[in-house]
């Protein structure tokens, strides 16, 4: 059962909307390689707001998952695609269904 997870908020800079979501589905065959990764889910919350849902059922999962391929695409287009730097929130699951 997944216990952690983590919750990342994007803000996409003015005219990087598309480009933000373009990213976000790119990242879907980076976190298929990823076995401890249980579910993950890239979000638009507002026009401009997206985010990053995934859930582990280990620290050790959460933490390869930081450590990952999708991460390190994220820093390193950051700058050119988001208005600030990305909120990453550290979650603890109470109930999973």
């Amino acid at each position: 059962m997944e216990k952690y997870a983590l919750l990342a908020r994007l803000e996409a800079k003015p005219g990087k909307e598309e480009e933000v979501a373009a990213f976000l589905k790119s990242a879907l065959p980076l976190v298929l390689d990823e076995p401890d990764t249980v579910n993950w889910y890239g979000l638009q919350l507002g026009p401009s707001t997206f985010g990053i849902f995934d859930t582990f059922e280990t620290e050790a999962g959460r933490k390869a998952h930081l450590e990952g391929k999708i991460a390190e695409a994220l820093m390193a287009n950051a700058g050119s695609l988001l208005s600030k730097d990305p909120v990453i929130e550290m979650v603890d699951l109470i109930a999973v269904k």
